[in-house]
């Protein structure tokens, strides 16, 4: 079900609306995921707005460079980026939106580790 949450950095600067539905939350294990924790809500355009801070954001990026990996410069928390996959969405960590039961998300699970191979079959948020 759709809904609407609000989330950011752990400083506070970064600050976002998005209106999503957790069921579609994603786990990724590449690299980069991983590391990261990152639980990937990924949504149009018009369901996300950065409220505050997006001068605080610095930028990652590597390999293709098509992915925007964002982080609060301050803090050094991915509240979202870009991705590589839908580069015309917002991905969304579910671990930065307030107040949720991260406990009670059942993520589905990508094969980040073999991108190109898994993008080849049915991805979970397509």
């Amino acid at each position: 079900m759709l809904k609407i949450y609000e989330g950011g950095c752990h400083c506070g600067r970064v600050r976002f609306r998005v209106t999503g539905d957790l069921d579609e939350t994603v786990d990724c294990n590449c690299s980069l995921c991983s590391m990261k924790g990152f639980l990937h809500l990924i949504v149009s355009l018009e369901q996300f707005q950065c409220i505050s801070g997006e001068g605080e954001l610095s930028t990652y990026q590597f390999g293709t460079k098509t992915a925007k990996h964002t982080f609060c410069r301050v803090c050094g928390v991915h509240p979202f980026y870009v991705p590589r996959s839908d580069p015309d969405k917002i991905d969304v960590n579910a671990r930065c939106i307030d107040d949720i039961d991260l406990a009670a998300i059942k993520p589905k699970y990508f094969d980040g580790r073999h991108w190109e191979a898994a993008m080849q079959n049915d991805v979970p948020w397509r």
